[in-house]
């Protein structure tokens, strides 16, 4: 995360007191093309921070699609800006999940303090009664705990998948090859874990629904900007586990997830390139050059395995359209050209985004 100053804030927003029994809680919603969605998450969203400390931050995450006087008209209509527990901001550029986030993690609460915990929440995803509150308590409780998800269902009740283990190389081959013999030889490499039925410590949780203790943004920076999408969850995690804060799956806190509403990943006709770029940063910047060949190298040799069991049989295609070739290209270049994406350090960082006054 960057050192830019946060912003101005409202003198309309101020934070109710906060009880000293009572930690507080920033929720943090990125908008991007979907305000209507966005106005249905916040409006669950405040429905449970009213009971709690806290307040709720919309960020049209760069729309330019007229989204953000959508979000502004709706929200000012519905006394939400008076409330003292919502603010609406304007980010100037799409710079991402991560880049997003991080605005939220420099604005803070609207006095000008740091929360004691900040709430990642999906602009498709909608929170059940008490979601927000277990979160807290179980971080509360849970001392060494820096980060927890929710058990997320799509609102059709079908569970979402969103505990995983770290991706490895032997993740990759396995997930590639898609064959039921090695999965269960590699079965503590297989990325995807069982959902839990009880609170689980685990590797990384997806941030659809995502609770964050102040310290761990302290002590590891926030999001690592270089993500655009994908991974950026993953990698925060692995940060923090190197920190020494694990992160958690509480399966009492519920959230209701449409999923990919945003990033029309469900209709992919071609892998976009942001998302090889991701992988390809993860990898490099948490294991280094040579693991990520083998890891690039076993994730194209289960691929090759998978496709040839497919001439010989009735599987699926799995992964869209020259998935592989596009792959290998990608990172050919990247890896073997010494073309790598750009780091950390040097990375542009988005402009001070416009607070609604």
């Amino acid at each position: 995360m960057t050192d830019s100053p946060a912003p101005q804030q409202t003198e309309t927003c101020a934070r109710p007191a906060a009880g000293a029994e009572q930690a507080r809680i920033l929720t943090i919603i990125l908008n991007y093309k979907t305000p209507e969605m966005t106005l249905d998450c916040a409006a669950a969203a405040l429905e449970q921070v009213n009971a709690l400390q806290g307040e709720v931050v919309i960020i049209d995450n760069g729309s330019g699609d007229g989204s953000y006087d959508k979000l502004l008209t709706a929200v000012q209509e519905r006394g939400w800006l008076d409330s003292g527990r919502l603010r609406l901001i304007a980010s100037d550029r799409n710079g991402g999940f991560g880049a997003g986030m991080n605005i939220g993690f420099r604005l803070g609460l609207a006095d000008g303090s740091a929360p004691e915990f900040y709430y990642l929440l999906n602009s498709d995803a909608f929170v059940q009664p008490g979601a927000i509150r277990a979160l807290r308590d179980f971080l509360q409780a849970t001392p060494t705990a820096g980060l927890v998800g929710s058990y997320v269902r799509g609102t059709d009740g079908t569970p979402h998948c969103t505990a995983f283990r770290f991706p490895t190389i032997a993740g990759e081959f396995e997930s590639s090859v898609r064959t039921g013999i090695v999965t269960r030889l590699l079965k503590d490499a297989v990325v995807p874990m069982e959902i839990p039925t009880e609170p689980t410590q685990l590797d990384w949780t997806a941030g659809a629904s995502l609770m964050i203790r102040r310290e761990v943004i302290e002590a590891v920076g926030g999001f690592d900007e270089t993500f655009f999408l994908y991974f950026e969850e993953t990698e925060l995690c692995h940060r923090a586990a190197r920190a020494g804060w694990s992160t958690h799956y509480l399966p009492e806190s519920e959230v209701a997830h449409v999923g990919s509403a945003s990033t029309g990943m469900k209709d992919w006709q071609r892998t976009p390139q942001y998302w090889f770029d991701s992988r390809l940063h993860y990898f490099l910047s948490t294991h280094g050059r040579a693991y990520t060949v083998g890891a690039t190298l076993a994730l194209i040799t289960g691929s090759l395995l998978y496709g040839l069991r497919r001439l010989v049989s009735d599987k699926p295609a799995s992964d869209p359209p020259y998935f592989l070739r596009d792959l290998i290209v990608h990172h050919s270049r990247a890896i073997f050209l010494r073309r790598q994406t750009q780091p950390m350090e040097t990375r542009q960082t988005p402009s001070q985004p416009e607070e609604q006054k």
